[in-house]
């Protein structure tokens, strides 16, 4: 069973990584040991489990069904090793987060170094991305995302609600065109995402607003309220964002106001991790009280 335990691995990170190259980066190998070792697993299984593209190592039907029960056999093994370390009032090893940019800016340093003050043996690693973490590929163990995905083998926990606004500086406000009601924003600037590069649809706030032109773009949430500091035009800002920047202002308050949600997803054979789950907890009440104090100053 341990050769073939090891070489599960290899088939793993090869089915999430779809390259020996990537895997081999993951597992610390070469690509050519890792080419061996899947070789081997193949023999093993008496099947073959991958096809090879121009692109790299792509599941087949086989592979495709082995990678299901791969992964239940991974968390088994993981619920085990948490067996045997029996229980304890702290939490140690590694969790991987993942998280839109916004969140993992100005949200999660706070809640992660609070948990990380009670747990000081737990690793905590904050995976910031302009798109989406993929969980399949164990890019990270659970991820905090806007829209709740509705495809996978994925526990999905709502969060809380967090509120938006239409943002400016005040150098901006005092010395461009008044703004008092939705036409005028056709005589401003708007910054917001690259608008083919918005990987989530909840993001698309300027085109609730009929906005045709963005005239300062970024894939970053930090990066278009720091456009926004600098003066130069129109942001839409999460709320929780505004105690960081005090040279920006509401605008509109009356008749713009987005509310959208995070949501923590995580797969659900995780379930059985009581390290897991714990976390999990912890960082879902930290959010929804962080995102509640950042708010009511605003």
């Amino acid at each position: 069973m341990g050769p073939l335990w090891d070489d599960m691995k290899v088939f793993l990170a090869v089915a999430r990584e779809a390259s020996l190259s990537g895997a081999g980066r993951v597992l610390k190998m070469d690509p050519a040991t890792v080419g061996r070792r899947i070789s081997r697993f193949e023999e093993a299984m008496d099947a073959a489990l991958f096809v090879k593209t121009p692109q790299g190592y792509a599941l087949n039907a086989a592979g495709d069904r082995l990678l299901a029960h791969a992964e239940t056999a991974e968390q088994a093994m993981r619920s085990g090793q948490e067996a045997l370390s029996g229980p304890s009032d702290t939490l140690s090893g590694q969790i991987r987060l993942g998280a839109p940019d916004g969140c993992a800016n100005y949200i999660l340093p706070q809640v992660c170094a609070r948990i990380s003050k009670d747990h000081p043996d737990l690793d905590i690693q904050i995976v910031a991305l302009p798109r989406g973490v993929n969980l399949s590929r164990r890019e990270a163990d659970m991820a905090v995302t806007v829209s709740a995905p509705t495809s996978g083998q994925l526990l999905v926990e709502k969060i809380c609600d967090y509120k938006l606004h239409l943002v400016a500086s005040r150098h901006y406000l005092r010395d461009a065109a008044p703004i008092e009601n939705l036409e005028d924003l056709k005589d401003h600037k708007m910054i917001g995402y690259i608008p083919d590069m918005i990987f989530d649809r909840e993001l698309d706030y300027l085109n609730e607003f009929g906005v045709e032109r963005v005239a300062l773009a970024s894939t970053s949430v930090s990066v278009q309220i720091k456009l926004a500091a600098q003066g130069g035009a129109l942001c839409v800002a999460h709320d929780f964002c505004l105690p960081s920047h005090r040279m920006l202002r509401k605008i509109l308050n009356d008749k713009i106001s987005l509310t959208r949600s995070f949501h923590l997803v995580r797969h659900q054979g995780d379930q059985r991790s009581e390290r897991i789950n714990r976390f999990a907890d912890a960082l879902q009440k930290g959010i929804r009280d962080e995102v509640e104090t950042l708010e009511a100053l605003t």
